[in-house]
């Protein structure tokens, strides 16, 4: 609730947090920096006094979740505790600028207006941090883009063959930057008589394989090429792991053959391996 208006906030930031990451209270600031006022959660399934304190000082409301560590599960605990329309699911290792909620907010509510449909996610434009700098213009931002032009106009947004169009050639949607309109996101998945968005099965990709289902509903997805977010690379991130354990190439295997014959699969696949080498950190 906003103390001073009085007013129900409209969205909420959901950290979810594991360890003990050095990055973790750089992210709370910047998200404690917005100019609209969100609503702030942190959760959590290796509950510490290190994240509870971090909790306390910047007033971030503690959840633990309980069970075994899993991305997945995490993720859709994030879009569970929420309760707000809007949801962004915060990776504990990113900051955000600080007009990212005011800016999607307003992008969806003129989104609403033109395409005449829902919004499903609302994402950003971003810049990936090494080493404390930004670097907005990396060759893999720059391909990103260039899938994501067919998105840009806002009037195409909401058609079933752009969004998938964005998608097909790789995974150009940066999960971190996502707003999830968690509200109508739960009436599509109660149609198909699914209890979560995000899957179990994969490592990597479990992120690309939910907006691959979420294409073919009826619903918009709104690309705001802003960079709003900076993705931080460092060789203890989780998808630095997955790239060394090999599990990425599989993973795209199977996302790329949602949309692709087998032959056009092994193609992509090579292709798209290239990009993980923006993954490693450049010393």
């Amino acid at each position: 609730m906003n103390q001073k208006t009085g007013k129900k906030k409209l969205h909420t930031f959901v950290i979810c947090a594991y360890g003990d990451s050095p990055y973790l209270e750089s992210c709370i600031k910047s998200l404690r920096s917005q100019t609209a006022p969100s609503e702030i959660m942190l959760t959590t399934s290796t509950p510490d006094d290190y994240i509870e304190s971090l909790c306390k000082k910047y007033d971030v409301t503690y959840h633990i979740r309980e069970g075994e560590p899993s991305i997945g599960n995490d993720w859709n605990e994030a879009l569970k505790i929420a309760d707000t329309r809007y949801v962004t699911i915060v990776h504990q290792d990113d900051i955000y600028e600080p007009d990212y909620a005011a800016t999607v907010l307003k992008m969806i509510k003129k989104s609403r207006r033109i395409t005449g449909v829902e919004p499903q996610i609302a994402f950003t434009d971003y810049s990936e941090l090494v080493n404390e700098i930004k670097y907005p213009n990396r060759r893999n931002l720059i391909i990103k883009r260039m899938l994501l032009l067919t998105l840009r106009p806002m009037a195409f947004q909401g058609k079933r063959w752009i969004k998938r169009n964005a998608i097909r050639f790789g995974n150009a949607i940066c999960c971190p930057t996502v707003t999830y309109n968690i509200k109508y996101i739960r009436l599509l998945l109660e149609k198909e008589g699914k209890d979560k968005l995000f899957s179990d099965s994969f490592r990597s990709n479990l992120d690309w394989e939910a907006w691959e289902w979420l294409s073919k509903k009826e619903g918009a997805f709104i690309y705001v090429p802003k960079v709003l977010a900076a993705h931080r690379i460092h060789e203890g991130s989780e998808t630095s792991r997955i790239i060394k354990d090999n599990d990425r190439i599989e993973e795209d295997k199977v996302i790329f053959s949602k949309f692709w014959p087998k032959p056009v699969v092994k193609l992509l696949s090579v292709f798209y391996k290239t990009s993980e080498i923006s993954n490693k950190v450049k010393k």
